[in-house]
């Protein structure tokens, strides 16, 4: 018997390891295939990493920053959205701290919003941003709000598409859950996360765009792989754990947002609910416009790119000709 339980743990331990090796050599193949592509900017403790985008255009028109969603990197927004806006006024799309080449200073400390959100401020400042539109997608519409709420100053208008804001029923999935645990999530994503990813990416990514589909080559150009390495699908996984408390908090405030603000989502979007989410934040921001686009689902910077595009026009827009209207009794 005892020479039975030894030669299993032997198994165990064996096929333990080779999923590590396995997991190891996929991470680096991954990373390999999909560089930075942009550039990196020093903040406390680190460094993130972001794409600057039509940096020549007329100073006097209000810069975008882009912000990404989970499971997802800076990519995901400037090929929805970025390269066709930047084409009329500068772009800034951030890898949120610990996602695509960004890095995580403070480990599970930089799950919240709002950490997230001051390491940004920071990186923008090393860019020369300082007063912009801020334009947030699924859970970075929790840090849009928050830059609306915590950084008034820097805030011009703000844009949110199938955006998280609110606490939900229910919890979330199981894999961001057990990621996000200590010790069995370290086991976790350094074992079967990884290879099983890989085998289910491209299925993943057509589950986003439900009910209609994405490009093509959406995964390659994206470089949506980058979650699949250990340490990011961990980061990812306990940002998912930590917003619903954080959200919990931060609802109460939203009427404090003042700036011109679009929310704009397909009412039957099965990743984030538009009631819980973006219609409750319509009704707290006073003069927001609330846009339901039906059919386009949770990827709406991609179904619906045109419309969206034109919502950010229209803020930023609106938020120039605010700042225009200040700026005489400023200097008086």
């Amino acid at each position: 018997m005892t020479a039975l339980l030894i030669f299993l743990l032997i198994l165990v331990i064996a096929h333990v390891l080779g999923a590590i090796q396995a997991t190891h050599i996929i991470a680096a193949r991954i990373a390999e295939e999909n560089p930075p592509g942009g550039v990196f900017v020093p903040v406390t403790g680190g460094r993130l990493h972001l794409f600057d985008l039509g940096a020549g255009h007329d100073a006097g028109r209000l810069p975008v920053v882009l912000l990404h969603g989970a499971t997802s990197n800076a990519r995901d927004m400037v090929y929805g959205l970025g390269e066709e806006l930047s084409r009329s006024r500068r772009v800034i799309a951030v890898d949120r701290p610990g996602h695509g080449w960004s890095d995580r200073p403070n480990g599970r400390a930089d799950a919240s919003p709002a950490e997230q959100v001051k390491l940004i401020v920071e990186g923008l400042e090393q860019r020369g941003i300082r007063r912009f539109v801020v334009v947030g997608h699924s859970l970075a519409g929790s840090l849009a709000a928050n830059f609306a709420l915590e950084h008034k100053d820097r805030v011009a208008g703000l844009v949110l598409l199938s955006g998280a804001t609110h606490p939900w029923p229910g919890g979330i999935n199981w894999y961001y859950r057990l990621s996000a645990t200590p010790v069995l999530g370290q086991i976790f994503v350094h074992t079967v996360m990884t290879p099983a990813g890989s085998w289910g990416l491209k299925k993943s990514a057509e589950d986003a765009f439900i009910p209609g589909s994405g490009p093509a080559d959406y995964v390659q150009r994206t470089s949506a792989a980058l979650v699949l390495r250990p340490r990011e699908f961990r980061w990812n996984g306990q940002d998912v754990a930590a917003l619903k408390a954080f959200l919990e908090v931060q609802s109460r405030r939203y009427g404090e947002i003042k700036v011109p603000t679009a929310i704009v989502a397909d009412p039957a979007d099965h990743v984030v609910s538009t009631p819980i989410h973006s219609e409750a934040l319509h009704r707290q921001v006073e003069g927001s416009r609330l846009i339901l686009l039906p059919g386009t689902g949770h990827q709406i910077h991609y179904t619906a790119r045109q419309q969206v595009l034109a919502e950010i026009e229209c803020v930023a827009d609106e938020a120039e000709a605010l700042q225009r209207h200040e700026l005489p009794r400023a200097a008086e």
